[in-house]
């Protein structure tokens, strides 16, 4: 059941990746932050309103405090990344996340993928690499130089590092109380925070939110059901599982990119998106 619910996961993330690329355009890039937490509030304080309240588990303030600083800090990169560069550049990197949680979920959680599941971790980010094809007649190591030289990428490797630690927070702020509350709380708090950001670095940001209302409220949420959806899903399988199977949005968002975005290279990196797809086949159908 957690397989095609991990597959919305991943449609809905592209299409944030999507919204996220065309609002850095004309919107401050903080504004675009902002919106995407705050404008999903409605949705979860209706959703728990028809839900029954949870009892909190001992450890549900310290990782919501935790989750809160970790994910404000990737957000912002997430969205400075995808303002620097091609989404089928910026994008893909986070598919280093499962590699990452191999060993945060294992430290934090406990959590060890099966043989093939963790061969299926390994094609997904051998697939990012990849992406780099265009480079390798410079040496093997010249997708990594040419990682390090982009802005874009660099931003979104740090995220996938900010991502593996707060996925594994997700998994306990969930079983400390419900998937709804724990979107709700990690959300109010992740909106406060990024308020207080958001007018330090543009104080004209409420001339920037009338500007863009329309296409803000959209963002947050695609970001609200995207969010539903994957805290359901992060107690029925292992997180780097969900995850990996949840970074197949760089298929969608690089596609995207290079039909209606106009961004070139896509063929150069179809290798790298199939061997992605083929980890998450191990992954969904042959883990066990």
């Amino acid at each position: 059941m957690w397989f095609p619910l991990a597959l919305v996961v991943a449609v809905l993330t592209s299409v944030q990746d999507v919204l996220s690329k065309n609002l850095v355009k004309r919107t401050n890039v903080y504004v675009v932050t902002w919106a995407w937490w705050f404008f999903t509030l409605p949705v979860f304080y209706i959703v728990q309103i028809f839900w029954k309240m949870p009892v909190l588990g001992p450890v549900f303030w310290p990782t919501l405090c935790a989750s809160t600083v970790l994910l404000t800090l990737a957000v912002i990169y997430y969205i400075k990344a995808l303002e620097a560069t091609d989404l089928s550049l910026s994008v893909p990197m986070l598919s280093f996340t499962p590699l990452f949680m191999l060993f945060t979920s294992r430290v934090m959680l406990g959590e060890v993928p099966k043989p093939l599941g963790f061969v299926g971790i390994l094609f997904i980010v051998a697939g990012s690499y990849l992406l780099f094809v265009k480079d390798m007649h410079l040496g093997f190591l010249a997708p990594f130089k040419s990682l390090l030289r982009g802005k874009g990428p660099r931003y979104m490797l740090i995220v996938a590092v900010l991502f593996s630690i707060s996925g594994n927070l997700d998994k306990v702020g969930v079983s400390n109380s419900s998937f709804v509350f724990w979107n709700l709380m990690l959300d109010t708090t992740s909106s406060v925070l990024l308020t207080f950001v958001m007018f330090k670095k543009c104080p004209q940001a409420l001339g920037e939110i009338k500007k863009d209302l329309k296409g803000l409220v959209s963002l947050g949420f695609v970001n609200a059901v995207c969010l539903m959806v994957q805290m359901s899903v992060i107690t029925m399988t292992l997180v780097p599982y969900l995850i990996s199977v949840k970074r197949t949005s760089v298929l969608f968002s690089a596609l995207y990119g290079f039909f209606f975005l106009k961004e070139k290279g896509i063929k150069e990196r179809v290798v790298g998106i199939v061997l992605m797809l083929l980890g998450v086949f191990l992954i969904g159908f042959l883990r066990n």
